[in-house]
């Protein structure tokens, strides 16, 4: 991507765009902020260029510039003919800061968060001409002045442009019989919605970390983070309008960030609210729908009518289990640093998770909560308080977790794997929808929204969140 770069990064970028002073440049008009175009002109070829770039920014320097020359040393960094380029951005870094972290861009990116979130005035702007030179399209994601909900210091470029990792676009499905290619061990993201049974293998998502489809008369989203290990499907309904949804190719600590393809505003994987962009402020968030991270004969066993995603899906991948991210998957290595980390639980060991507002039809106030995976093989039913209410966590014999709303309800044991039983000895059975109390088939208990993630990359948006292990 970034070898079609030409002598200079301003001039690939902006078109026809050369340096100008700051007297008539891009950036703010001010004596001591320097005018973004130093910035650029950084990684020009002409060293004599470069240097005297760095020395204007250096007699304006605040450490939080580091960042926007720490994005273009990331984006420079794949170059192998860039090595001295990037060597003497680090060296300028070294001077202005009294840090000693020589090339490690991983440890740079660590002490600049550790600063104030205080970006440079034009950062937006910079960023988006950083990534359109990507791709163009990632332009149209930073609009200059774009209100933002996240530190911009933090998302980072994933390694692919917008959609490099295409999204399936209303797949091919077939029936369980039918669905000769998956043994009973592959894992499978499992809803239902409105009495309409998916299943969304693992070993099919992973390769797209995305797909529109349509279930119970909705048109969803399941947005799988591969890095973070989590599966979200999202109904695409708001306030009377259908969003759509791509993939940017950019993330925020290690999460996949989406965008909308009208306002081109980037959203939160996790917390589907937008966090850059014109939708920012808006109170706009996406309903999360209950998902079930199980195994295909689990599924299969309790949802016999169910549809499952097809081989036929217009692309050529390496589709057995377990191919796609299998050396990511391997190790508890991480392949994008982030800010926040919690050594309590090792970095992708999986837990159950939940945000506040999720537990209820009204928003709750209260902290994120995360239930160590193994944790609740071990208690397969599980009690607690969350967000204000409190939920009743059941888990099946394959570790399968579906988390409900309690309301007041005490339970005592599991009497099979679709029946528990409460304090006054009544029986429940356990759907995707809701608890259902067998005496009265009118007295249900609703299923609460809750999915499975990596530790890591729950922790690192969420370092507030209430731990159970």
């Amino acid at each position: 991507m970034t070898r079609h770069l030409g002598r200079s990064l301003v001039i690939a970028v902006i078109l026809g765009w050369t340096f100008v002073p700051p007297a008539e440049g891009l950036g703010p008009q001010t004596r001591d902020v320097p005018d973004i175009g130093f910035f650029f002109e950084t990684v020009s070829e002409e060293k004599d260029a470069s240097e005297q770039a760095l020395q204007q920014i250096g007699s304006m320097w605040r450490d939080s510039y580091a960042a926007l020359i720490l994005d273009l040393a990331r984006v420079f960094q794949v170059r192998r003919d860039s090595l001295s380029m990037v060597q003497r951005l680090m060296g300028f870094l070294q001077e202005q800061t009294n840090q000693r972290f020589g090339n490690d861009l991983d440890r740079w990116r660590e002490w600049v968060w550790s600063l104030p979130d205080e970006p440079h005035p034009e950062y937006v702007l910079f960023k988006g001409i950083l990534y359109s030179a990507i791709d163009p399209r990632m332009r149209s994601f930073f609009p200059e002045d774009a209100p933002t909900r996240i530190r911009l210091d933090e998302v980072d470029w994933g390694g692919v442009g917008v959609n490099g990792i295409p999204p399936l676009n209303f797949p091919e499905h077939l029936s369980a019989s039918e669905a000769q290619y998956l043994k009973d061990s592959n894992v499978v993201f499992g809803l239902s919605v409105n009495g309409e049974a998916r299943a969304y293998p693992k070993r099919i998502l992973a390769w797209y970390e995305m797909a529109r489809d349509r279930l119970g008369g909705l048109e969803i989203t399941i947005v799988y983070c591969t890095l973070c290990g989590t599966a979200i499907p999202y109904d695409n309904r708001l306030e009377g309008r259908v969003y759509r949804f791509g993939t940017s190719g950019l993330l925020y600590r290690s999460n996949k960030l989406m965008f909308d393809e009208e306002s081109k505003s980037l959203w939160s994987s996790l917390e589907g609210k937008p966090v850059i962009g014109s939708l920012v402020g808006s109170g706009l968030r996406l309903r999360s729908l209950p998902v079930v991270t199980t195994t295909w004969g689990e599924w299969k066993e309790e949802h016999p009518d169910t549809k499952v995603l097809s081989l036929d899906t217009g692309h050529e991948r390496d589709y057995s289990e377990g191919a796609a991210y299998r050396d990511y998957f391997s190790t508890d290595q991480l392949m994008f640093p982030v800010s926040k980390r919690d050594r309590r639980l090792k970095n992708k060991d999986e837990v159950l998770v939940m945000l506040p507002g999720t537990a209820s039809d009204e928003k709750s106030q209260g902290m994120p909560l995360a239930i160590s995976a193994k944790f609740l093989k071990k208690r397969r039913l599980y009690q607690t308080r969350t967000a204000g209410q409190d939920i009743i966590v059941v888990t099946s014999r394959e570790g399968a977790n579906r988390v409900y709303g309690a309301q007041g309800e005490r339970f005592e044991r599991r009497v099979s794997d679709g029946r528990i039983e409460d304090d006054r000895g009544r029986i429940w059975r356990v759907t995707e929808e809701a608890l259902v109390l067998e005496s009265d088939s009118e007295t249900r208990l609703p299923r609460l929204s809750a999915q499975r993630a990596f530790w890591f990359g729950w922790y690192a948006p969420f370092p507030t969140t209430r731990l159970i292990k």
